[in-house]
């Protein structure tokens, strides 16, 4: 969903509850454009301009950046986009890293200076709320090898480009994204030479999960430099290291390096210290251990071995069907993120703490409205707080053996700390080809050790969890629907949407095992 216009405005909403007016008392929030409007604010999602409508009510006009139902992991913004938010006397994201960088870098060339660019969650413990790790483990049976940037960078929008100098080896690299539709874009591409355009950036603090897929076995080394960009056009290199992959079985690691084979790990670079390395999670401690470039060996084993996809987008891998060793990128779209799991929403508790950031920052944009912003804030809290109730009392009807998720990506954590629940796997294994045989078993395994009588697709993503369904059926489990970055047809403030998600979650888990 690329077009869109006013999205999330309340002049839609208002001529909806004109037409229904049956019900017509669960329709507020702003009049889009009307004389009453004191701020014109632009969010980044519509979870979180729904909650600005809340708190703003008639005296402001919002609008979202991503549509209603679209994934701010993955959004590419628009002119449109832009030209709102150059607009915007205020503008509102998430932070901790959930937005797609390019939104977050449209914002700040776009929003005039002096308009104040709030990032809710990054100081969501001030207003009472709680911010947790994110964790990863698909239980992959090879590697997991993403790529970070770590170290701060001085200036808005600043960013890390990371580029590929040079490779040795028997065959071809290829370091690839599947975004959310199953297109691929391209990092890195050997096969015409390594250049310039061999590269990509990312925030500071940030890291993705990319697919890595070699031609040949063998051992390859890869150079790869980092520079920091600025906003203002100024480029600085700060350092660069070389890689060693040993790709299949045949291929030996040199004497006394330390090899990594499995678990997750990441290519990382250093725009503070100049250090470029590999960064592994301890699988049993959760520890995380640097290991510099040149003493670290990454290995791609045979069981790393797939076939080139035969759709037309991945013709640059390759002829279909020839062999490949992948390294899988395993979840969906454009995932950039950081340590921090920034779906902090999916607590309601945390709902009511964005609420107060979001108070005080009208407030302090708008002194004028002072009055109307506390007795909405107060309003809506209560609504909130009803709704916390709600939604723990109806999770706590689930039947203790089936209070765990398998979901389609790791959106969820905080509802499941929340409220006594467990996140047992998110599952899109890998979004470029089919999974292999062993993937679709282990993911059936996961399914019937667990027990769960059913599994959960966010309607947003569901085009790209044709695994998930087709596995679901095979184990004679249910594939329901929840809400997790954005809304949907029928779903279009975040009090439906978590009313949905606990209605859902009890309908489908409160079953016997």
């Amino acid at each position: 969903m690329r077009g869109h216009a006013r999205r999330t405005t309340a002049t839609t909403l208002t001529a909806t509850c004109a037409l229904l007016t049956a019900v017509a008392t669960g329709c507020s929030g702003v009049q889009a454009g009307s004389s009453d409007a004191a701020l014109t604010v632009s969010a980044t999602t519509a979870i979180i301009a729904d909650l600005v409508e809340q708190v703003g009510g008639d005296r402001v006009d919002v609008t979202s950046i991503v549509p209603h139902h679209g994934d701010p992991h993955s959004y590419e913004p628009s002119p449109g986009d832009a030209a709102e938010v150059a607009d915007a006397d205020l503008v509102f994201s998430n932070g901790l890293l959930l937005e797609e960088p390019g939104i977050m870098k449209m914002v700040h060339n776009n929003a005039p200076e002096s308009t104040p660019k709030v990032q809710i969650a990054e100081k969501l413990e001030q207003y009472g709320g709680t911010v947790m790790k994110l964790e990863e483990d698909l239980g992959l049976d090879v590697l997991w090898l993403g790529w970070a940037v770590e170290g701060r960078i001085a200036g808005d929008g600043s960013q890390v480009r990371s580029t590929a100098t040079k490779l040795e080896g028997p065959g071809e690299l290829r370091v690839y994204l599947t975004d959310t539709l199953g297109r691929p874009k391209v990092y890195v591409d050997s096969a015409d030479g390594l250049d310039a355009k061999d590269s990509f950036t990312l925030p500071p603090e940030a890291h993705t999960h990319v697919n890595w897929a070699f031609e040949k076995p063998g051992t390859y080394r890869l150079t790869v430099e980092g520079r920091t960009e600025t906003l203002d056009g100024k480029a600085e290199k700060f350092g660069s290291g070389t890689f060693t992959f040993t790709v299949g079985d045949a291929a030996e690691a040199p004497e006394g390096a330390t090899v990594l084979d499995g678990g997750h790990a990441d290519v990382a670079l250093n725009a503070e210290t100049g250090k470029v390395y590999v960064r592994a999670d301890e699988e049993k401690s959760g520890a995380r251990t640097e290991h510099p470039a040149g003493d670290v060996v990454l290995n791609v084993p045979d069981r790393a071995k797939e076939s080139v996809p035969k759709e037309k987008p991945y013709a640059f891998l390759g002829r279909p069907g020839t062999d490949l060793w992948v390294l899988p990128q395993a979840v969906i779209g454009k995932h950039v993120h950081g340590d921090m799991d920034p779906h902090a929403w999916e607590d309601v508790a945390n709902a009511e703490a964005y609420v107060r950031r979001i108070e005080a920052e009208l407030i302090k944009a708008d002194p004028d409205g002072k009055a109307t912003y506390e007795k909405n804030t107060a309003a809506y809290l209560k609504k909130l707080g009803a709704l916390d109730q709600e939604v723990a009392r109806k999770l706590a009807t689930i039947p203790e053996e089936n209070r765990e998720l398998i979901t389609t990506h790791d959106a969820f954590g905080y509802l499941a700390k929340a409220y006594g629940m467990e996140v047992a796997g998110f599952v899109v294994p890998v979004p470029n080809r089919e999974p292999s045989a062993a993937e679709v078993e282990e993911l059936g395994d996961t399914i019937r050790e667990k027990q769960v009588p059913s599994v959960f697709l966010e309607p947003n993503l569901a085009a790209r969890a044709d695994v998930l369904k087709r596995v679901a059926q095979d184990q004679g489990v249910e594939v329901c629907t929840i809400y997790g970055d954005s809304f949907g047809d029928e779903i279009h403030d975040y009090v439906s949407m978590m009313r949905h998600n606990a209605d859902e979650l009890a309908k489908c888990l409160g079953k016997d095992a």
